[in-house]
Parts: C-alpha cells; sequence; structure tokens
C-alpha cells in the first residue's frame, strides 16, 4: 500500500542559527528521517500567519498535512475552512495556553486543535495537558518523543566544574534562579557557560549579567549566544554537567542532548524534564530532578554534584547508561508517520470546551 506524500507546514525560520529551538530541531530531523525513509514529504514554509489558510486552501481534498503548532495553534481561521477537508496533523511543541494569562490564547488554541483531526505533542505530560485542558478526545491525541542523535560519551573532568546550560535566555527558562543559586556556591570551583540566544529578552540579560557581577561570580559565567552543529556538540563534549532551572518544558531537548553524550544533568520537575530525563536500565533515575524557582534546593543539588565524589561517579554511570536506551529520529518519524496514517479525515470531536480544565 502507497501511503500518501506527507505536506509538512513549519515556520519560516526553522534553519535560522540565530534562532534555533526544540521545535525548529524537531520538524528538521523528523522531515531529514522521514525522507530517509523514503516517504514522499512536500516541505512548506510559512512567516505569516495570515498566509497559512490560502496555503491551506490550496491543497487538494484528503491532503496528508503535518502542521507545526506555532503556526497552527495561533490560527483557528486557517483550520476551520479545511476542517474534514484535509487530514490535518497539529504537532504541538508545547501547549502555549498552559502559560497564557489572556482566556483568548486558550481559546484560539481550543478551536485550533478541535479543527484539526489529529494533535500530536512531544510528551506525556504534554498530551495529558491538552486532553484535561482543552477537551480533546484521548484517542485522537498522540504522542512522539523527540529522538537524538547518536553521538561519543564526553570527556568527564574529574572535579566537575563545567557547568552548561542550554536554553535561550529569557524568564521562562529559569537563569535568574540559576544565577542565584550559583551566587550561594560561590566558594566552590565551577564556571558556567550559557548557550542561548541573548537577544530576546535584553533586559532580563542585563539584569542577570549585574546580578552575577554584585554576586562577585561575573567572570565564571559566560553567555555564548546560541550554538548549532559542530560548535554546539564541541560545547557539550566539553561540559561536565548539564543545568536548568526551567520554569516550563513540554520535553527537554537539552537534557537528551547531554544524555546521549553521559553528561549527568540537574533539571528542575516540570512539564515533560521528567520523561526526558528517564531512568536506567536498573530503575533508577538517570539524573536529578528539583522543584522550579528554588534556588535553595538547586544550590543544594549543585553543591552535592561539586562537592561529593561518589555522588557524581553514580551520575555519570546513571547518564551513561540512559544514553543507550534514548530513542532515534528515525524511531520519532517511524511514530510520527503511523499516527498520520491513522488519523481518520474527519474533525476532532471535543467535550463541551466552556467545562475544559483552566
Amino acid at each position: 500500500m502507497t501511503c500518501a506524500p506527507i505536506e509538512f507546514v513549519v515556520p519560516a525560520g526553522i534553519d535560522d542559527p540565530a534562532r534555533p529551538s526544540g521545535g525548529n530541531h524537531y520538524d528538521r530531523r523528523v522531515i531529514e528521517s522521514l525522507t530517509a525513509m523514503d516517504r514522499e514529504v512536500h516541505e512548506h514554509r510559512v512567516g505569516d500567519v495570515a498566509d497559512l489558510g490560502p496555503l491551506l486552501a490550496g491543497l487538494p481534498d484528503g491532503a496528508v498535512v503535518v502542521l507545526d503548532g506555532l503556526l497552527g495553534s495561533a490560527a483557528p481561521g486557517a483550520l476551520e475552512p479545511v476542517s474534514g477537508r484535509l487530514r490535518v496533523v497539529v504537532l504541538l511543541h508545547m501547549p502555549f495556553a498552559e502559560a497564557a494569562t489572556d482566556e483568548s490564547v486558550r481559546r484560539s488554541e481550543r478551536a485550533a486543535l478541535a479543527a484539526a483531526s489529529g494533535v500530536v505533542t512531544t510528551s506525556d505530560w504534554a498530551r495529558g495537558w491538552v486532553v484535561r485542558h482543552h477537551g480533546l478526545p484521548t484517542d485522537r491525541v498522540s504522542v512522539a518523543k523527540p529522538g537524538v542523535d547518536p553521538a561519543p560519551v564526553s570527556w568527564a573532568f574529574p572535579p566537575g566544574g563545567r557547568l552548561m546550560c542550554l536554553a535561550a535566555v529569557t524568564q521562562d527558562k529559569g537563569h535568574d534562579t540559576l544565577v542565584a543559586a550559583l551566587a550561594q556556591i560561590a566558594d566552590l570551583d565551577w564556571v558556567l557557560t550559557c548557550v542561548g540566544a541573548t537577544d530576546l529578552e535584553p533586559d532580563f540579560v542585563a539584569e542577570l549579567a549585574d546580578t552575577a557581577q554584585g554576586a562577585g561570580i561575573g567572570d565564571r559565567v559566560e553567555f555564548t549566544g546560541p550554538l548549532t552543529g559542530d560548535p554546539l556538540g564541541f560545547a557539550l563534549d566539553n561540559a561536565d554537567l548539564l543545568v536548568s532551572a526551567s520554569r516550563r518544558e513540554s520535553f527537554g531537548m537539552a537534557v537528551t542532548e547531554a544524555l546521549a553524550r553521559g553528561v549527568p544533568v540537574v533539571v528542575t520537575d516540570v512539564g515533560g524534564h521528567s520523561e526526558a530525563v528517564g531512568g536506567t536500565t536498573a530503575g533508577e533515575r538517570a539524573g536529578v530532578l528539583v522543584p522550579p524557582d528554588d534556588p535553595d534546593r538547586l544550590a543544594a543539588a549543585l553543591r552535592c554534584w561539586l562537592t561529593d565524589r561518589d555522588h557524581r561517579e553514580r551520575l555519570r554511570a546513571a547518564a551513561r547508561d540512559r544514553r543507550t536506551t534514548l530513542a532515534s529520529w528515525e524511531d520519532t518519524a517511524r511514530l510520527l508517520a503511523a499516527v498520520v496514517d491513522a488519523t481518520p479525515l474527519e474533525p476532532i470531536v471535543v467535550r463541551d470546551t466552556t467545562r475544559a480544565a483552566r
């Protein structure tokens, strides 16, 4: 049986090295993997949500569409006219309504997902949130967790003082909590490399630099800006510990990028982070989870890492074990394709959205 081509709709900046994101990386690697599997994929780049409606309207009846959620969740007006005519599966990297204080954002995302034929999230946590809060039926919401590229085990610096945070420098990613935690362990030997865009919230970045300087650790915190490809791989290879104080994560691809190299992780217990951390083959957690917005607990976890050699070795062993169980991008693409092919050509029927959880 020949499978229908997939019309894959992605943001125009999917390959912009100045704006790397987990969602863009996911889309690109899945498209590459589907193509390598001899699945016909037509890539459509959309820079303005206003262009989405004409694009979908121009596709033939019955076309199979995978629509990046960054575009789709904000455009119910583009999806509703083609609902039931196109088989649209929204690939929701993050439920944007989860952090929204404006009810109109929630209504828009809910209406967009209800007009689709199916929804794919990147974690069990995100799937649960969408089902509970948007009233979607469980049989129309699936999960395709991000894969990771295989990598050699990084060289571990015995004292473990090379810390790395891989995330755009924004309030959502909790760099302020991380700097506050590091100020509490200024007596220990460590350096922090923050890899990620610094121009999204420049005032926040300036405040971070001032805070670090005032705490006497300014010369130990480096902001590199975004890195991709070999430079990112080099940075990960030279890290002893990945640290994330993020306040929101649908999955946490930075976590699996580190674990793929056997680099241990200390991250916040938010969203899908615990799924990214995962467990060892012996059933032990493969990293340390701490509460968000708690610099004291984060500082304690980092102090334990830096001062307890046995603890470091246990975490390193756990990370090396976890790397053997991580999914590949081929696994992700195969799962996404199976979901898309099984999705019926009919819109989702939601529960009473006035009763959907808030």
